[in-house]
């Protein structure tokens, strides 16, 4: 039998997951300034978490979790999205207790998990990069988190992107909408998909967010939320324009966007690139927005919120499709070249040795012959080879090769062991 991994997964192997680890270093320096702390939640989570948070409707709780109930005959589910487990961590240990500051600022990068039919940056386990504020109602809080989002793309040099934005409004401004978009479809009913069929009196804003051909037509001529705002909300989203302007972060506005979670209200935002490698087509790789009741939701006390979740996979195809270089590590300081059965002991300590100064270092294994070692260190980049042989065991000396000049020195292996730190510095200093 051949054994597979499980369709919707990937071994993510060395070399490839150096590119990870770029990505993910950049994400912590870069939140780190904006004052952004790691959290990391359960794997999985009890499914009235997901379930209460997301909205019973979307497709996610409907079609996609990995849902179980485990040997307590409790239902569970492998986490699909990371705000409603963040959200239920900020409930569960008082995060927004007098002894932590405000807002409060998190971030997170972890797998997540959807049945779904798998596809380029799509897959059934994904790894999903966030951040989330808890506690400000100020439209500066939606503005500053957007912009960390870009400068995040920025930074690695990704330049084919554009913001997109929308407000949702209140609760208010929603009801008020919700009818008058119910007032819209209702005529059509019979011409719209079988999902839109389903969504329109259950949660009719999900309409808009159909890529079936059939609703395209109605989706298009359907009215715009902006319409529908209060003052409150009107206020709250020309402020989040005016302060995009300030900082000269372009932006359009889309009045159809809707996020296909039911918690959000006020400002949504998605990112897109139009990268030449996506081939003409525009495609969604940031996505978030204001949750300002789902704390309360999950037990909480009343606290507003605003959050984006990015796609690890769909954001290094997005880094291919931009022909950006990854920069991969691929050099180490000393190769230990060993000629000999009798070095086996010794070049094992001085790798050790090495290493314990704080510098890399690898040797052969393998018990090759000495132009196969040289072969191998060249290969890794070495920038100093240290050869040892039966001769330099006797005399307790190494040979030492400075890769980029070609200068060789004798050395005492006390020197080694004792200052090697001095030792790299000198040579690669000549």
């Amino acid at each position: 039998m051949s054994y597979q991994r499980p369709k919707g997964t990937a071994d993510i192997l060395p070399g490839v997951s150096n590119k990870w680890q770029f990505v993910e270093e950049t994400a912590r320096l870069l939140f780190h300034d904006y004052q952004f702390d790691e959290i990391r939640t359960p794997i999985f989570e009890h499914h009235e978490v997901i379930s209460r948070s997301v909205g019973d409707t979307t497709d996610i709780v409907s079609k996609e979790m990995y849902e179980f109930y485990d040997k307590g005959n409790r239902h569970l589910t492998l986490r699909p999205e990371g705000t409603a487990p963040i959200a239920r961590a900020f409930v569960e240990n008082k995060l927004f207790g007098p002894e932590f500051s405000k807002p409060y600022k998190t971030y997170y990068m972890e797998p997540m998990f959807r049945y779904e039919r798998p596809q380029a940056g799509r897959m059934r386990q994904f790894h999903q990069l966030g951040a989330e504020v808890f506690g400000s109602k100020n439209p500066a809080t939606d503005v500053e988190t957007m912009a960390m989002a870009m400068a995040f793309y920025e930074q690695l040099g990704i330049k084919h992107i554009k913001l997109v934005i929308n407000s949702l409004g209140d609760k208010e401004s929603r009801a008020a909408y919700r009818q008058a978009l119910i007032d819209h479809l209702e005529p059509h009913f019979d011409e719209l998909s079988r999902e839109s069929q389903i969504r329109l009196h259950k949660n009719p804003l999900r309409v808009l967010d159909s890529k079936e051909k059939a609703d395209q037509p109605f989706v298009e001529t359907a009215p715009s939320i902006l319409d529908y705002l209060n003052e409150e909300s009107q206020q709250h989203f020309d402020t989040v324009c005016q302060m995009l302007e300030e900082l000269t972060i372009d932006y359009t506005i889309d009045h159809t966007m809707v996020r296909g979670l039911d918690y959000y209200n006020d400002t949504i935002f998605e990112i897109m690139s139009n990268a030449p490698g996506f081939g003409g087509a525009i495609t969604t790789i940031c996505a978030g927005g204001r949750y300002d009741h789902l704390i309360e939701e999950l037990g909480g006390p009343e606290t507003p919120a605003f959050g984006f979740g990015m796609g690890l996979e769909r954001l290094l195809i997005t880094l291919e499709a931009e022909n950006i270089e990854i920069p991969v590590p691929n050099t180490i300081d000393v190769y230990v070249v060993g000629l000999g059965e009798e070095t086996n002991v010794e070049t094992l300590k001085l790798v050790q040795s090495i290493r314990s100064f704080g510098f890399s270092a690898d040797r052969d294994f393998m018990n090759r012959k000495a132009k196969a070692q040289f072969k191998s260190a060249n290969k890794e980049n070495a920038r100093l080879v240290l050869t040892l042989g039966t001769a330099e065991l006797e005399t307790k000396t190494a040979n030492i090769k400075v890769m980029q000049t070609g200068k060789e020195e004798t050395l005492h292996l006390e020197d080694v062991y004792e200052k090697f730190d001095q030792v790299y510095d000198k040579l690669v200093s000549e």
